[in-house]
């Protein structure tokens, strides 16, 4: 039997070990005498030994289902290197992802002896290509962890695996102004480096000098990429971008480097195809004086607080001719006067093609509405392009919608791009600004302050009086209806405390047969069984799909194909299913809605989650409301970076059906006002919007003028 050693763990640990908040854990230490007393630690930090809070929690009823990642997680914390050992199991879920199935599911089964001599030789090979694990040594008190992180891996895939290894590593890797970027807009950043036609080019290499954990690179390998090539300052993100990048890209030949690029460039000699870069955010030592004379600075010399500008010169500095780079940036880099002669040789070079300004929420810093620089390296031979597309994606989406952002930006991007000569742009959106226009004094970037000035002329007085007639009909039906549904206001109080329900958690409902479970398995993922899913024989283009987004926004299902991921199980959704989304959004609750009879037969999109009762225990809408409450996601919700909501950890009352109908009745009107409500909201919106763009454009006139 393998013995392993006392471990401590933080409030902090506990607050992840029983799915609360470090508040709770702080009301208990207060209110409860029989806590475990601090077993080290200090008086503001104490640290408790985990057997001890794992037994209190236990006789409390709060320890959840010891599910195999919470296994890894308790057996990194019991190794005294835990830090360094989570760093060295990365090779080793490169090295168990080749294996089979069977292979696979046999390994945390061996002798400790034998489970040692396995890892030094499979993951010595892999270990060389992941930064910071080149020596990696395996310890025979290494036994026990790599025992648990392998049934992890058998149990959930060698990339979620990873997902636990990145929480520990996080703790020792915190770099200022180090995020990771969201999928969806890593998606949309490379769908900017295809051609006109959406085609990505072929056999394409793509580098990304700042990868963080290789969320850009990830998605440029799903674009079409085949040559990938990152480096990032911090050796536990390096190390992860390998290790994700070979898991999720095995076609894809993976070049991963440790440095800091500006100052120690690992790719020195590398032109590639294209460049993805999210540069850290507010780093002022990037090396000003060290590199003043640097070659890269082809565009004049960035001043000590522009490392952006910094970092763009790089990216273009390691492009073949012609090539293009797509950056994220804060939108300040577009207007500060210390950058405005950068700026306009940028411009007048031909250099920057499209600046796109994003909804606040699409990366963090979240409060702030970011901006995609699109750069290409311009062509000696060739003439300067004579404009510089500008597009507000935040113009007309006032909540995030990668749907729309996608829309607006793409729909604008591709057509410049066929064609800058004869693109007419999108009034308040889009427009091609010609390069003179942009070298004025400023030489302000901002999309919304050029196109606002640019689109004044195409704004036709007749239509926007028509637009706004219909708004104002769209408006008032909205408001009709939202006043018809506030007329009940019977909501009695409950006696002089809330009731106190017995509660079931989802896992021991699915255990009971009242309640089944099913998800559609993002894109690189692995099933339960480490291998991946068959597809229906229904072909996905023959039916629709409903996606994250369309239950947000409670709209009919709008997926396509595209949305779909291949090699999976796609679940087909039925009437009275309930769906719930599985990512929190940073501002929102999660949302659940009961599936409608018309939406029978759609494709389960990904990041949803759909609960399919059975109706003679539980009522659909009564479970909807119990499932997104607040406090029972927070409880159930996971990760650091990306928050994802546990299912199995949601809880539910314990109630006779007809009381169950009774709160399902109150939950489905609820949603119904909700619905309402953001109807009439958008429709108040857009009605504002336009008539403020009329009056301040000039095209309408206020009540008690003439047309004269």
């Amino acid at each position: 039997m393998n013995q392993q050693a006392s471990a401590l763990v933080t409030a902090a640990g506990i607050s992840r070990l029983a799915g609360v908040t470090r508040a709770t854990v702080s009301n208990w230490r207060r209110r409860h005498p029989d806590f475990p007393a601090p077993a080290g630690g200090t008086d503001t930090s104490p640290t408790y030994d985990l057997d001890a809070v794992r037994a209190w929690l236990s006789a409390r009823g709060q320890l959840p289902e010891d599910t195999p990642a919470d296994q890894l997680r308790t057996a990194l914390r019991t190794h005294p290197g835990e830090a360094e050992l989570a760093l060295y199991l990365l090779p080793v879920a490169l090295a168990a992802a080749r294996l089979d199935r069977r292979e696979r599911d046999a390994l945390p089964e061996l002798r400790d002896d034998a489970l040692l001599r396995w890892v030094r030789s499979a993951a010595g090979d892999e270990a060389r290509d992941v930064p910071g694990a080149e020596d990696a040594a395996y310890a025979p008190e290494a036994a026990g962890p790599l025992r648990a992180f392998l049934r992890f891996v058998a149990t959930d895939g060698a990339e979620a695996a990873t997902d636990v290894l990145a929480e520990r590593l996080l703790e020792d890797t915190g770099g200022t102004g180090t995020y990771r970027t969201p999928r969806p807009l890593a998606d949309l950043m490379a769908r900017l480096l295809a051609d006109s036609a959406g085609a990505f080019p072929a056999r394409a290499s793509v580098l990304d000098p700042a990868c963080g954990t290789g969320s850009l690179l990830a998605a440029a390998a799903s674009a079409g990429a085949t040559a990938l090539y990152g480096q990032d300052v911090l050796y536990g993100q390096a190390a992860q971008a390998a290790v994700r990048l070979r898991l999720s890209a095995p076609e894809a030949a993976v070049t991963v480097r440790t440095g800091d690029s500006l100052r120690s460039d690992a790719f020195e000699d590398l032109t590639a195809d294209a460049v993805l870069c999210n540069p850290p955010y507010g780093v002022r030592d990037w090396g000003h004086d060290d590199l003043a004379y640097d070659p890269r600075w082809a565009y004049g010399v960035p001043p000590k607080g522009e490392p952006e500008l910094a970092w763009v010169q790089h990216c273009l500095a390691h492009l073949t001719p012609c090539g293009r780079a797509v950056l994220l940036m804060p939108p300040a880099v577009a207007e500060r006067t210390a950058g405005r002669r950068i700026r306009a040789q940028l411009v007048r070079d031909g250099a920057l093609r499209a600046v796109v300004s994003l909804p606040q929420g699409a990366a963090t810093p979240l409060h702030i509405g970011l901006h995609l620089w699109v750069l290409e390296r311009p062509d000696p031979q060739a003439e300067a392009p004579g404009t510089v597309l500008l597009v507000d994606a935040a113009a007309e989406i006032r909540e995030l919608d990668w749907d729309a952002v996608n829309d607006t930006v793409l729909s604008a991007w591709r057509p410049y791009l066929d064609d800058e000569d004869a693109f007419t742009g999108a009034p308040g959106i889009a427009a091609a600004l010609p390069v003179t226009d942009l070298l004025d004094e400023a030489v302000d970037l901002t999309p919304a302050r050029r196109i606002r000035t640019a689109s004044r002329q195409a704004l036709r007085p007749a239509l926007l009086a028509r637009q706004a007639t219909e708004l104002y009909d769209q408006l008032r039906q909205g408001a009709t209806d939202l006043l018809g549904l506030s007329t009940d206001d019977d909501w009695p109080p409950a006696d002089d405390r809330p009731r106190d329900w017995r509660t079931a958690t989802v896992a021991d409902l699915l255990r009971g047969g009242a309640l089944s479970l099913l998800h559609t398995t993002p894109p690189g993922r692995r099933t339960r069984s480490g291998e991946s899913q068959p597809r229906p024989e229904a072909e996905p283009g023959t039916r629709p799909a409903l996606t994250a987004s369309d239950v947000f926004e409670n709209r009919p299902a709008s997926g396509t194909e595209a949305d779909l991921p291949t090699g999976v199980t796609l679940p087909l959704v039925q009437a009275s299913d309930v769906l719930l989304t599985e990512i929190l959004r940073v501002g929102r609750t999660a949302v659940a809605r009961v599936v409608e009879p018309g939406e029978t037969g759609s494709f389960l999109g990904p990041h949803l989650l759909l609960f399919r009762p059975d109706r003679r225990r539980l009522d659909p809408w009564f479970l909807a409301g119990f499932l997104a409450a607040e406090r029972n996601v927070n409880a159930a919700a996971t990760g650091t970076s990306i928050i994802r909501v546990d299912p199995r950890r949601l809880r539910v009352p314990l109630l006779p059906l007809a009381e169950q109908q009774r709160y399902g009745a109150a939950f489905r009107r609820l949603h119904e006002l909700r619905t309402a409500a953001r109807r009439a909201d958008r429709a108040a919106e857009e009605v504002t919007r336009l008539l403020g763009t009329g009056l301040t454009g000039g095209a309408l006139l206020p009540h008690g003028h003439g047309s004269a």
